[in-house]
Order: structure tokens, then C-alpha cells, then sequence
């Protein structure tokens, strides 16, 4: 069966010569025109990799990205964005959907079977490793960065028994946790890395995020909200002149089955255990 790609171009004359150039290594082209027609085609043709446009008639392509990369079905579908967008906003905004690769017009055919290889690369990687082991992620101190757990889901997507709700909760976690360490840990300082670590069991996933500040004492946070007393803390917040917020702790602490700090308080371990169904063999 020949592999496929779907191209998601509304200008024929791009959406040809993609066409022809993958056709070129071997692939078979399925040209559509619109947003509206790629979850039908992915439905049914399950394509081994997708070539998106982002100016579509239709829907935004950012949008087609970030749905399909949330859908447990598709999200290991690798997505390369190719559009005529070349700032680094709009680049920055395609690690935050997900996407595998960003390819700027006009490109050679050398640039594109580059981006191809490497999204095609990523899906064979996930596929025979995302199972077993220690995954690292070490990203830069910014939000955007922080988007590569997108990557680290399509693992729990893929190759656990988590429910949608256990993964929204565990993705809800690791972005609090992880904001807390950029913001305090790292004081916003952009290059400063942060480590996330994977780990995955038979019965449970491991995160562990850890930061290169120097750590605090999480017995000891009045400036946080806490289970017996969760609005005590806004007082003193106002005192510090800080924002609101200071639920972060509280809020993961309760979205995963085990939450811990080490002593020093720079890394953070939460646990998601898998909640198997008993079945009753009789």
C-alpha cells in the first residue's frame, strides 16, 4: 500500500507542486482546498503525514493543527506547517499546536524532503519508544517552550490506558508546574533550561519537572493558596504587591495521584496512575 500524504493547500499551483514532489519520493499526494475537508480525509485515508497551509478559505490552519494533535486518534499523525508566514510569532506559534515542522515559502525541494524526513522521523521514534523508558525534555524558560509537552502527550495519547479527562488533568498539572518554575524558579530568565522528564510504567506515568533555581521550602508557602485555607493567602499578596494567583500548587496537587517536591524545592514529581477496571474473570 503506498503511503500517503495529505497536502491542505487552497492555491492549486502550491498544492501541484507539492503534490509532484512527494510524489517524487514516493509518496502518494491526496490535494485538498479547505479546512473543511481534512478531518473527512484523515478519517478515512489515515495519511502518514500532512503538509498544511495556514491562510485557508475556511478555517485557520493553526486551529486544524491543535485539534488534530489533541485527538487521540490523530495525534501522531506528524504536521508540517508550510505557508508563505515566516515571522518568529508565527513559528512560535506552531510549536504550541504541536506541529512537527515549520517550512517557510518559497522552499527547494531539498529544504521540504528535509522537513518531511525528520516529522517522518519524530513518528517512528514515538512509535518504537514511547512505551518504554526515560524521556528528557530540556526546553528554555518560556511558555511557548513549555508547549513541547505537546510532544511528551502524544506518548500518553498513543501508548496508555489514561482517559481523555486523566490527560487533560495531568496536561492542566504540568503546565502549572511548570509556569511556577519559569516565573519563580528561573525569574523569567529565557536561558535558564528547564528539564521535564517521562517516565512510564506499566501501572502509572512519572513528570518531573525540575528547575536551576535555588529552590525554596514548599512547607513553608504563605504566599500560596492551601487546601484548609484558600483565599488566606490574597491579603498577604497584596501586602507583597504580587499578582493574583498562588493557587498553582494547590491546583496540580489535586489533578495528579502523587505530588511531591524534593528537599531542596527545585523539582517537583507528579504521578498519574493508570485506574484500571477490575473485571470479575467469572
Amino acid at each position: 500500500m503506498p503511503r500517503t500524504v495529505l497536502i491542505v493547500d487552497e492555491e492549486r499551483d502550491s498544492n501541484d507542486i507539492l503534490a509532484s514532489l512527494v510524489r517524487a519520493r514516493h509518496f502518494e499526494p491526496i490535494q485538498v482546498y479547505s479546512g473543511a475537508q481534512v478531518w473527512p480525509v484523515v478519517s478515512v485515508k489515515k495519511p502518514e503525514l500532512i503538509l498544511l497551509d495556514l491562510m485557508l478559505p475556511d478555517v485557520d490552519g493553526f486551529a486544524i493543527c491543535d485539534q488534530l494533535k489533541r485527538n487521540r486518534e490523530t495525534n501522531l499523525i506528524p504536521i508540517v506547517i508550510v505557508t508563505a508566514l515566516q515571522d518568529a510569532n508565527h513559528r512560535a506559534a506552531g510549536v504550541r499546536v504541536g506541529a512537527n515542522g515549520y517550512l517557510a515559502k518559497p522552499f527547494t525541494p531539498d529544504q521540504l524532503y528535509d522537513v518531511i524526513d525528520k516529522a517522518i522521523l519524530w513518528h517512528d521514534e514515538h512509535l518504537k519508544r514511547g512505551t518504554y523508558g526515560e524521556i528528557n525534555f530540556d526546553i528554555r524558560s518560556e511558555l511557548t517552550y513549555l508547549q513541547e509537552a505537546h510532544d511528551m502527550l502524544a506518548d500518553l495519547f498513543a501508548h496508555t490506558p489514561l482517559t481523555d479527562r486523566q490527560i487533560k488533568d495531568l496536561k492542566q498539572a504540568v503546565m502549572e508546574m511548570g509556569g511556577n518554575a519559569i516565573e519563580w524558579g528561573h525569574r523569567k530568565n529565557a536561558d535558564l533550561v528547564l528539564r521535564i522528564t517521562y517516565r512510564i510504567d506499566p501501572e502509572s506515568i512519572t513528570l518531573i519537572i525540575k528547575d536551576q533555581g535555588p529552590g525554596f521550602n514548599p512547607r513553608n508557602l504563605p504566599h500560596a493558596a492551601c487546601d484548609e485555607d484558600p483565599i488566606g493567602h490574597i491579603e498577604l499578596r497584596n501586602e507583597l504587591g504580587l499578582r493574583e494567583g498562588g493557587f498553582g500548587i494547590m491546583l496540580a496537587r489535586g489533578l495528579v495521584d502523587d505530588f511531591r517536591y524534593n528537599d531542596r524545592g527545585n523539582e517537583v514529581t507528579l504521578i498519574k496512575r493508570f485506574h484500571r477496571t477490575h473485571v470479575d474473570p467469572r
